[in-house]
């Protein structure tokens, strides 16, 4: 089983939203997320638009040209942070550009094999930003999986839709020198 690895940018990802997208509903239709027809056409509908953000990178794994797994994150800019969060984060991590992680997905047949890892150390490695973030519903198995890589919570965030997401954030390497 030979597992390829692809790293796109931009709108140069499209190829690939089709079958992301049916990886999102496989996934994401297991407990403790139970997603249904809205949630996979929301994914659907937005996907285009935030391949056109800044930084827009997407990690994707095949097996026999079958999509099964992907991870994908924007730039998120200094000063921003995520919306509907319930605090800020410390002052030196708003103050800086912060890669937003917005789906680390394996398909339920290829999980413990470390194809998530590798697509995460793909995802992160050599990124011009200092942190990255990301929201983690803290029912979930990769909630502890984060939290045995490094990553802590700075904060929770409240959908209109699910249960309340805890923020995480990672520290990518040492301070930019002036």
């Amino acid at each position: 089983m030979a597992l390829i690895y692809t790293t796109s940018h931009g709108q140069d990802a499209a190829p690939f939203f089709g079958p992301l997208v049916d990886l999102y509903e496989c996934v994401y239709a297991e407990p403790p997320y139970e997603e249904g027809p809205d949630q996979v056409a929301r994914f659907r509908d937005c996907l285009p638009g935030e391949a056109d953000r800044l930084g827009f990178t997407l990690v994707t794994v095949a097996v026999d040209s079958s999509l099964v797994g992907a991870a994908y994150g924007w730039t998120m800019p200094a000063g921003d942070w995520w919306t509907r969060a319930d605090a800020d984060p410390p002052a030196e991590i708003r103050a800086v550009a912060k890669l937003a992680v917005m789906e680390w997905i394996v398909h339920p047949h290829h999980r413990g094999e470390g194809v998530g890892a590798e697509l995460m150390r793909r995802l992160l490695a050599d990124r011009p930003e200092r942190y990255a973030t990301l929201a983690s519903d803290p029912r979930s198995r990769a909630r502890q999986v984060y939290a045995r890589n490094g990553w802590r919570q700075v904060g929770t965030s409240v959908l209109p839709w699910g249960p309340p997401m805890a923020l995480l954030v990672l520290d990518l390497g040492p301070e930019p020198v002036d």
